[in-house]
């Protein structure tokens, strides 16, 4: 499990900063209905963001994640993965992922990814859209570079490059727009070779590419309750700022 049921983005609130916040049932263009979270800034910078859970899916931490992006200017919507196995609706930490995780595809990703773009892409066809993940949801951003869904940028944050069945080291030539990977140093799941391994295969397909290592931190540093990483979190989410800024 990437983070506990009581983990919360460690990202500074700004009162005032969203607007309006909702619930979603979004469709995606297989039929699959599915549960999402919105929420819009007060003063919005253009760019809106696709935020993609951890293996849990959609549950608190995400829908406040949107929360704090839409505060810092960036209209956000966050998704689940299950619709298609478990229904509509958030997950709290009762939820048997690991009955559904393994039925979830790269395709299915991408379809209800897609509905969550439209949704920001509503009054603006154009608009610049990125995808952002943790852990499964950071392999899952990576490989949404590589499904044609006209992205403006992916930020993975502790996922796995060659997560199975198929990884998004395999992709890497396919992959269109930069990609960001902000990984744990200590994370038995994802050696440091790995994360080189990734390193060298979008620079061998001349992927515009940033990968950032945390040394000493382990995965699922960025919350807040990890008071000793506060340092790392920062940083990332100060990259992350960055990287939107650089490419919307």
């Amino acid at each position: 499990m990437c983070y506990s049921p009581d983990a919360n983005p460690p990202v500074p609130v700004i009162e005032g900063g969203s607007s309006r916040q909702e619930d979603l049932v979004l469709e995606a263009r297989d039929g699959n209905q599915f549960a999402a979270y919105s929420a819009y800034a007060a003063e919005p910078k253009g760019p809106g963001v696709v935020i993609l859970p951890d293996i849990r899916g959609l549950h608190n931490f995400y829908a406040e994640l949107a929360v704090r992006f839409a505060e810092h200017g960036y209209d956000a919507v966050a998704i689940d993965y299950f619709g298609r196995t478990a229904g509509v609706g958030r997950r709290d930490e009762s939820f048997d992922w690991k009955e559904h995780v393994p039925q979830v595809t790269v395709d299915h990703v991408a379809a209800d990814a897609a509905a969550a773009i439209d949704v920001l892409r509503a009054d603006d066809p154009t608009r610049p859209v990125f995808a952002l993940g943790f852990c499964f949801g950071g392999s899952n951003a990576w490989h949404m570079a590589a499904q044609d869904l006209g992205l403006a940028g992916v930020v993975g944050f502790y996922g796995n490059p060659q997560r199975p069945p198929v990884g998004p080291i395999e992709v890497v030539d396919r992959m269109r727009g930069p990609v960001l990977c902000l990984q744990a140093g200590d994370d038995p799941g994802i050696p440091l070779d790995v994360v080189d391994a990734f390193r060298e295969a979008l620079q061998r397909e001349g992927v515009e590419h940033e990968i950032v290592v945390y040394e000493g931190a382990p995965h699922s540093f960025f919350d807040r309750q990890q008071e000793k990483f506060a340092e790392e979190s920062a940083d990332a989410w100060r990259r992350v700022m960055e990287f939107f800024e650089r490419n919307a």
